[in-house]
């Protein structure tokens, strides 16, 4: 395993998240990397900053952004009132992928949903994305449940 360093994501990270979730068969397609770097992209970050329940994240490897993900902590009535933890985009930089990196963010990010008390974590994936699919099952994820989106 590598020396991989997971921290809070800083506005100088910004360029380089986008890039992240510009590097793969789906988001190629919707992510705009500038520049300049469209100012949505500015508010999202102030938003995730500002709210105590979300944890925008950078993964290190040397001093080089490799890795992004981003955790929601959710109260909730049911389950008598338990927590949970939402991961999202995760992504790791193509070059790095297949090294366990992602493995390694994704189990750092579990044991931060312990910590704050979450009785369980969930997450979303495309159908498209059968390697993630497998990727969450070897993590002990269970593909419970079926996700409904709608555009707005």
């Amino acid at each position: 395993m590598s020396d991989l360093a997971i921290r809070p994501a800083h506005e100088d990270d910004l360029p380089l998240i986008v890039a992240l979730l510009a590097d793969d068969m789906l988001g190629a397609a919707r992510e705009d990397l500038g520049p300049p770097l469209p100012a949505g992209y500015h508010a999202a970050f102030a938003a995730i900053r500002a709210d105590a329940n979300q944890l925008l994240l950078v993964a290190e490897e040397e001093g080089e952004v490799v890795g992004t993900m981003q955790l929601t902590f959710l109260p909730g009535l049911s389950h008598k009132g338990a927590w949970r933890g939402q991961l999202e985009a995760v992504r790791v930089a193509s070059a790095r992928r297949g090294q366990g990196l992602g493995r390694q963010m994704v189990l750092w990010g579990i044991e931060e949903c312990r910590r704050r008390g979450c009785a369980q974590m969930q997450l979303t994936s495309h159908n498209d994305r059968a390697e993630a699919h497998r990727f969450y099952r070897g993590l002990g994820f269970a593909q419970s449940h079926s996700g409904f989106k709608l555009k707005l």
